[in-house]
């Protein structure tokens, strides 16, 4: 069997376990998340996250940039990083990177055989908590010195909750899965705030203070010491431009101040940096200034505010909750004051989408509706229903290849932005379709 078969015969192993990221959010609230089965198999397996210390990363929004960050700080410094993120957005190994590449496909066949009688011995195991098995297992067979493990849902039975971290760290907080984290601040605040261990160190991103008094209060309970981005450590912008932008830290603590520069845009990417930061120093790894100046300098993360062309401008982008929404238009208007957006919109059956028209409105010269081919995606005709209440101008485009293709076409003509936001998976596809697309132009 060539490779890619073997591949592919890999990936339908996986997905033949339960997959909740597949499924609607009514099964999702009767799930049974413990984390049981996740011990007994890392057990099984030599407990191999405990080879090389963690940062374990939760959080609404900004999680994903924030382990980013910290891992390519950690690789400036010279560390061999293993990176666990969750969804990928072209490839499956994306998921399990290390030094910023994702492990190979013919790694993870050797992965996906090695655990295959481990599994087989526990039942009820989910393609989840079996990918973060292999991504675990990944990190301990190649060496690396450090690993950056961002949670997959909530936190509390997440089944990256297995580890025991140098640093635990809460990104930006909002409402998002509902369903299964709760329905106010609080509630989700509880939930991602599981990842604190007794007497492990706690970093957060500012918070509205509902959420922030839950994340001290099981701080307390723990006995660990937390560090607040905003009152720790502080930033300020100094300048931006489309390649970068710069920015004054200061950390209260130490004390010091340090100027960084970010490729990633957006002032929330700022919040981000300053939360990764504020990781790093209290993890107790060994890394200088000069180490996470460059590695932020150097950090890639995809579809985040992702300028693919310039004139007029193409965005990717990965924005899926009414907050995420707002920060987006606040980048847009930062950067593109007098541009509107053809956005090409897709969204999952538990979002907000009211809310999320709302936050975008001001910036939307249409929105191109299509559905991505994701059994949770919406189907277009809720979509345009909602985009109708909301008197935001719209026309029905699938599949998502078609919707690029009229979002360029109307863009030649006036020169608005082309915009993908509202789902990753609409985001990925729309990703795909253009690269197919240059690789046609030759370019």
């Amino acid at each position: 069997m060539d490779s890619e078969a073997s591949y592919n015969k890999a990936l339908d192993y996986l997905y033949s376990f339960v997959d909740y990221s597949l499924k609607h959010s009514s099964e999702l609230a009767k799930a049974e998340f413990n984390l049981d089965r996740m011990f007994a198999l890392m057990e099984e397996l030599g407990n191999p996250q405990d080879k090389y210390p963690i940062i374990h990363v939760a959080g609404t929004k900004g999680k994903g940039s924030v382990c980013a960050l910290c891992a390519s700080a950690l690789q400036a410094a010279g560390y061999k990083v293993g990176l666990y993120t969750s969804p990928h957005l072209l490839d499956f190994c994306e998921r399990i990177q290390i030094n910023g590449e994702p492990i190979s496909h013919e790694f993870l066949v050797d992965l996906v055989e090695e655990i295959k009688p481990a599994v087989a011995k526990i039942a009820k195991l989910t393609t989840f908590e079996i990918t973060t098995a292999l991504g675990f297992l990944a990190f301990a067979k190649q060496g690396c010195d450090a690993a950056v493990i961002e949670v997959g849902l909530g936190g509390r039975l997440d089944a990256t909750n297995i580890v025991t971290p140098r640093v635990s760290v809460i990104t930006s907080l909002s409402y998002d899965h509902m369903a299964v984290l709760g329905d106010t601040l609080a509630k989700i605040a509880g939930e991602k705030a599981g990842i604190i261990k007794r007497g492990v160190p706690v970093v957060s991103s500012s918070q509205k203070e509902e959420a922030l008094e839950v994340i001290l209060r099981v701080a307390r309970l723990m006995e660990s010491k937390v560090t607040l981005v905003n009152e720790d450590v502080k930033f300020e912008s100094l300048s931006s431009s489309l390649d970068y932008q710069s920015f004054r830290l200061t950390d209260n603590i130490r004390p010091l101040t340090l100027d960084l520069q970010l490729p990633l845009l957006g002032s929330h990417q700022l919040e981000n940096a300053a939360t990764a930061y504020a990781a790093l120093k209290v993890s107790g790894l060994e890394i200088s200034d000069e180490a996470i100046q460059k590695g932020f300098a150097q950090v890639k993360w995809r579809a985040r505010f992702e300028i693919a062309r310039r004139e007029p401008p193409v965005i990717f982008d990965s924005a899926h909750n009414e907050d995420s929404f707002l920060k987006l238009r606040e980048t847009l208007d930062a950067y593109f004051p007098d541009k509107k957006a053809y956005l090409i919109f897709g969204a999952s059956e538990d979002k907000n989408i009211p809310n999320m028209f709302a936050a975008m409105k001001p910036k939307i010269q249409r929105l191109i509706v299509t559905r991505a081919n994701h059994p949770r995606a919406l189907e277009e005709e809720r979509i345009v229903e909602l985009a109708r209440q909301a008197e935001v101008p719209y026309e029905a485009v699938s599949p998502v290849e078609s919707a690029l293709a009229r979002a360029l076409e109307n863009s030649a003509k006036d020169g608005s932005i082309v915009l993908s936001a509202g789902s990753m998976f609409v985001t990925a596809e729309v990703m795909k379709a253009w690269n197919n697309l240059m690789s046609l132009r030759g370019r």
